[in-house]
């Protein structure tokens, strides 16, 4: 097949458009004016006539989880609520529109307490036993590392005050002694047993929903954190269901979260490792995460939280596991990303890795997801050992209001440097963290180079001086998440040899108002030459 995509603004690099690109089966031949492209390409070649539309690299998210994000479609959806009581209310409102039987777990996603009006606070289990007494209710914060129980469950999962806290993690007693119902990080994992079974069908459908939402939005790449000991072999038996029912809408990057020392060598000899696979399907880093979320106070940080003195937050692998695994990986060639937001966990990523980083050469790209809470001798020492910084600038969108109030006034102003990570020449990829927030690249360009939130407060943006502007928002999301994947020589530009991975969009993203970014949407998305989205066909691009 061969394709021509002709009269666009198509993005090439920095200060470098296009007329034109000519698409050969999955692979871009050539790139520039019409006349040359149209020249070029053999006689019979499809022609798409993009009426001015401006084409830029598809997106490429460098962290999300596809199949909580396919999973949190079809539960209770609790995002953008502004009480207590529209939680619950959702909560009863599912129950009975979906006609929940009794017995069968209630799951939500999506709680942010600090957005409440009527009681800043978390959900405890008797506000939960309001939405019901005869389901297990389970709803998970939006950021994925607080959860609130109602007493059915408690009970089904055998948790009361006699029941030791977990390693990695701990839940709350009320004042009578007893679990209240919230449980911090890892004590999640102590209701394995009375949430959904884990088989590939499940997995392919919720990867499946997770992926035709990512094409609409011009996402063509995701590495995404699905994997880990327990559910490796039905992750590939779903990616492989996928990739038979022609159902990969998206490249797969996996983020694998192997996180036991002992099996570890192991499951790289299975092939669980860097590099296996192909541009479709592959085998990233391990994923591993040392805190937890900002919002939540569970974020590690060096000194106590400003607004709570009792709190620094919570390491969720000792000094001693985390130097152990990556010690692992290392010596197996194995990529290792990290989730780390607090300057305490930072840190701590950094000493670990500046153990097996020898003269600054980071040959296996090891990396820090999200990397939040910062100083300028911090960022410096990701110049020096060459480590990675997986960011998300979407997260300003809240934690510009909370962040001050967290760390304190002088941390916050060196916090969330994107500008300072580009100008210092750190390899910084853009991506979302979905489910903890939406999947949308527009709104994530517009934080980072508006540094406003999508209300567009404060005026003048918070810590101007860190914004960045529009052409390196788009390369920190496609050639920068492309170097993080080791694929920046066939992923992330649109040039000859590179695959032909791009989305038309119905505006251009590069001359209108900051604000105006929020809005854009693609009227088409392309992987490997392949049409995998389109828009309804009465839309024109706007613009131009």
């Amino acid at each position: 097949m061969n394709r021509v995509l002709y009269n666009g603004n198509i993005y090439v690099e920095r200060d470098n458009f296009a007329q034109a690109l000519w698409i050969e089966g999955d692979t871009i031949r050539a790139v520039g004016s019409n006349e040359a492209v149209l020249a070029a390409a053999p006689a019979g070649s499809e022609r798409v006539d993009l009426n001015g539309a401006t084409v830029v690299p598809g997106f490429n998210d460098s962290h999300l989880h596809m199949r909580s994000l396919g999973m949190s479609l079809r539960v209770v959806q609790l995002q953008n609520s502004t009480s207590m009581q529209e939680i619950l209310e959702r909560g009863r409102r599912f129950v009975a529109e979906q006609m929940v039987p009794a017995g069968a777990l209630v799951m939500g996603r999506g709680w942010n307490h600090d957005y409440f009006t009527d009681e800043r606070r978390m959900p405890n289990r008797h506000d939960l036993d309001q939405v019901s007494t005869v389901h297990p209710v389970y709803y998970i914060r939006t950021c994925g590392h607080a959860i609130s129980v109602n007493t059915l469950a408690l009970q089904m999962a055998g948790i009361t005050s006699g029941t030791p806290q977990p390693e990695g993690g701990q839940f709350e007693l009320g004042e009578d002694g007893q679990p209240n119902g919230i449980f911090h990080e890892c004590a999640s994992r102590m209701f394995a047993d009375i949430t959904p079974k884990v088989t590939a069908e499940t997995i392919a459908d919720d990867i499946a929903t997770a992926m035709a939402y990512a094409a609409s939005l011009g996402i063509t790449c995701v590495q995404s954190n699905d994997y880990n000991e327990e559910n490796r072999h039905e992750m590939d038996a779903a990616l492989a269901l996928l990739r038979e029912r022609g159902g990969l809408l998206t490249r797969y990057y996996a983020q694998n979260a192997f996180t036991n020392p002992g099996t570890l060598a192991a499951l790289f000899e299975e092939g669980y490792a860097t590099g296996r696979g192909d541009d479709l399907v592959r085998m990233g880093p391990l994923k591993l995460f040392v805190d937890g979320s900002l919002g939540a106070r569970t974020a590690l940080l060096r000194g106590r939280y400003a607004d709570n003195d009792k709190a620094q937050g919570i390491q969720t692998l000792s000094d001693e596991v985390f130097d152990e695994l990556v010690r692992i990986a290392d010596e197996a060639g194995v990529s290792v990303v990290t989730h780390a937001i607090g300057d305490g966990a930072i840190d701590k990523v950094l000493c670990s890795y500046e153990k097996v980083i020898k003269g600054g050469d980071n040959k296996n790209r090891h990396g820090v997801v999200h990397v939040q809470i910062t100083d300028k001798p911090m960022l410096q020492r990701f110049v020096d050992s060459g480590v990675l910084a997986l960011i998300q600038p979407i997260f300003l969108h809240y934690d510009m209001h909370i962040v001050g109030d967290r760390v304190g006034p002088e941390l916050a102003a060196t916090s969330y440097a994107f500008g300072s990570m580009v100008r210092m020449g750190i390899h910084a990829s853009y991506g979302t963290d979905c489910p903890v927030e939406d999947l949308n690249p527009y709104e994530n360009i517009y934080t980072a180079v508006a540094r406003r939130d999508l209300k567009c407060r404060p005026e003048g943006g918070y810590f101007p001086a860190e914004a960045v502007d529009v052409q390196t928002a788009i390369d920190c999301y496609t050639a920068e998440s492309a170097y993080a994947c080791f694929a920046e020589d066939r992923m992330g530009r649109l040039q000859p040899g590179y695959l032909a991975d791009l989305v038309v969009l119905d505006a251009n993203i590069f001359t209108v108002p900051h604000e105006d970014i929020r809005n854009i949407r693609p009227l088409a998305t392309y992987v490997g030459g392949r049409p995998v989205y389109q828009a309804d066909r009465a839309r024109v691009p706007a613009n131009v």
